[in-house]
This record gives C-alpha cells, structure tokens and sequence, in this order.
C-alpha cells in the first residue's frame, strides 16, 4: 500500500467520524393532519332560540364524544400549524373540513374552516374563528375562545374549547339582521386531531448532513478495499 493511499483513506475516515456527530431533531411545531371537530348539543339549543333550525346535514361523521350533536372530518387540505412552547400557539394556516349543515330548510353552512385571524376584537375570543367556506363571501360565523384545556402528546391533539366556546361573529350577526347577537355564546367544540412534527430548519440540515455522513463512510469503506486489492 503507497503513503498516498493511506493518507487518503485516514483523511476519509476522520472526514466521516466529524460529519457523523450527535444530532437532535426534535422540533417544537407541529401540523394537524386529520381528525375531528365536533360540535355540542347545546348549540342546536341555542341556534334554535335565535330562530336557526337544523333541517339538514351532509357528510357529517360521528362526534368525539358521542353524545355531542354533530362531527364534521378534518380534511386534508389542513396546513394548521402549532408551537407547544410556552402552551398552544398558532401559527399558521388553517383546520380545513368536510360536512355541511342546513338550517330551516333553506340556508345550508358547511365545510368549515378554522384559522387564526389577528384582530379580532370580540370581548373573550382568542383571534381563532370558523368560516363557512360553502358562501361565496367565506363569511366568518364563530369566533372561538381560547382553549380551556389542551392535551398533547406530540401525536395527539385534544383542544376542549370548555371545551372551545363559540361567540357568534359581527359577520354572521348582520347576516342573521340583528347586531345585537354580537358575541353571544353559541355552544362549544372540540378537536382531536392528529398531528405530526414539524422539523426545524437546523434539524432538516442535520438530517441531510448525516445522510452524507453515511454515503461518506460508504465511499471510504470502498476506497479501503481498493487500495488493499492494488497493494
């Protein structure tokens, strides 16, 4: 075997030990990938008092839990994302669904979407709000409170928005013709959802830098061999 030989293969290796360190890839967000959201009796209840009967629905799914009135699937167009420092923190994007409601046979809601909407300035929301997307105008119905309580696990996500609470929009109170339904509780939801982690950028780095750590040490394995074959 002639020095280069061996110079080449101690400077390969030692190339590949370096490359080869620990790496963490952990991450602190997270995206939801499907799931459901459901909604609780009461809310029929108290649709009904403002004059908003369900008549109909379509594509729903059963609630979580059963004896909630109705669950409409997470669909997956949803690119909501979350940060468990510090507690739930939105992100961006949004919780999209399938299923739609109808109320007094006439006017139907549905495929619903919740996404966080700075600004809000309804007394107790949390800028989280449900819009109807089956309306041209995408009008926002429920602005939602902040969640009472959060159980995560890095795979699953419960927010029980009491469970969380829904306060009738401006939006929705003018299209109903009377302001004075602003911010009226209107019931409570819940999610669970699945969720994955969202590596950060430093850890999609390292993830590629170890994966060419393993190619390196592949090619100085080969490089061995051959110098011992020619010597």
């Amino acid at each position: 075997m002639r020095f280069s030989h061996i110079a080449g293969i101690v400077g390969c290796t030692t190339a590949a030990f370096i490359t080869i360190a620990p790496i963490q890839v952990e991450a602190a967000t997270f995206k939801v990938e499907s799931g459901i959201t459901s909604i609780d009796r009461d809310h029929e209840n108290i649709l009904r008092n403002i004059g908003l009967i369900i008549t109909g629905t379509q594509d729903i799914v059963p609630p979580i839990p059963s004896n909630y009135l109705v669950g409409f699937q997470i669909d997956s167009a949803t690119d909501f994302t979350f940060s468990d420092e510090g507690g739930f923190t939105p992100l961006f994007g949004t919780i999209e669904h399938i299923g739609t409601v109808t109320f007094n046979e006439q006017t139907t809601v549905g495929n619903f979407s919740i996404g966080f909407a700075p600004g809000r300035t309804i007394p107790n929301a949390s800028g989280l709000v449900l819009t109807d997307t089956i309306s041209p105008a995408n009008p926002i119905l429920f602005d939602l409170a902040a969640p009472q309580s959060v159980i995560f696990d890095e795979q699953n996500l419960t927010l029980t928005l009491a469970d969380v609470q829904l306060f009738i929009s401006p939006e929705f109170a003018q299209a109903l013709g009377d302001s004075n339904l602003v911010g009226l509780f209107a019931g409570t939801a819940r999610i669970d959802a699945k969720v994955a982690a969202v590596p950060e950028p430093g850890s999609a780095l390292a993830i590629l830098a170890a994966g060419a750590a393993l190619l390196a040490a592949r090619f100085c394995t080969f490089r061995i061999q051959e110098s011992e074959f020619k010597s």
